[in-house]
């Protein structure tokens, strides 16, 4: 079967839509319906029309395969990118029951003074930034095993679930090359630098500001952008406690309810 008209996709974007509510692995819809990147896109957006039916509302975007080096595992030469929603920001607790297999990754969070270019250079787009803050984005692919290809995970929202934010932060400069660190329990479990979110997060917002534009959602003034992961992101367990720090912004955090039988 391959798509061929909007009734199809709506029906992707459906199923989509019920395995994140249900918290319900389901198959790969790719490989059965020779899902395009241009049409993977266009169920991103109907899925997320049905949340929005629901009552939710945007808040902004996140990035997606802002590491060069997953970008060559999957073999692509751009980022990608997804939608967020008031409902998808967490302050104190994470349900794991009502996600599938999801894991954290620690992050940068932009918060956009004004409306960005689509082709405006990163150097440029800081003047752009209103504030700054540590992140955590909660990632939960709707997909058996966490398994997808490129048309896939977009389809899937960029497998975003949650994000969690940190105190903002007035953006007064260079945000490159800062340490970071993902503990879990107080024990670090990953460690990197801002520096592997496209070598700059503000790269990753300038991706963000030209695949936004591209797919017909540009950015704005007051939305937030997620520029993507600082290190590899770590399997959730219940009754954990997971911190995300940067150094020089402070940290992001959040309990995952539950008691850990591990």
């Amino acid at each position: 079967m391959t798509v061929r008209d909007s009734g199809t996709l709506e029906d992707l974007a459906e199923r989509l839509d019920d395995a994140a509510l249900t918290a319900t692995a389901i198959e790969q819809i790719s490989e059965r319906t020779g899902l395009s990147v241009h049409d993977a896109y266009r169920v991103q957006d109907l899925s997320i029309s049905r949340r929005l039916g629901r009552g939710e509302r945007m808040t902004g975007i996140k990035m997606g395969f802002t590491s060069r080096e997953k970008m060559r595992q999957m073999g692509i030469d751009e980022t990608i990118w997804g939608r967020l929603t008031d409902a998808m920001e967490i302050t104190e607790t994470l349900d794991p029951d009502r996600h599938i297999h999801p894991r954290a990754e620690p992050e940068i969070a932009f918060r956009l003074s004004r409306a960005p270019e689509p082709d405006e250079p990163p150097a440029s787009l800081a003047t752009a930034v209103a504030a700054v803050a540590p992140a955590i984005e909660i990632i939960d692919s709707r997909y058996a095993d966490f398994r997808f290809n490129l048309a896939d995970v977009i389809a899937d929202n960029a497998s975003s679930a949650a994000y969690v934010l940190g105190q903002w932060q007035d953006y007064t400069g260079s945000i490159n090359g800062l340490d970071v660190t993902l503990t879990v329990d107080g024990e670090v479990a990953e460690s990197g630098s801002t520096t592997a979110i496209l070598g700059d997060p503000l790269a990753a917002l300038a991706a963000g500001a030209r695949l936004a534009a591209r797919y017909g959602r540009p950015l704005a003034a007051g939305d937030l952008v997620l520029a993507g992961a600082a290190t590899a992101a770590v399997p959730l367990r219940a009754g954990t406690r997971v911190e995300a720090r940067v150094e020089g912004l402070g940290s992001a955090l959040f309990r995952v309810a539950g008691k850990d039988t591990a």
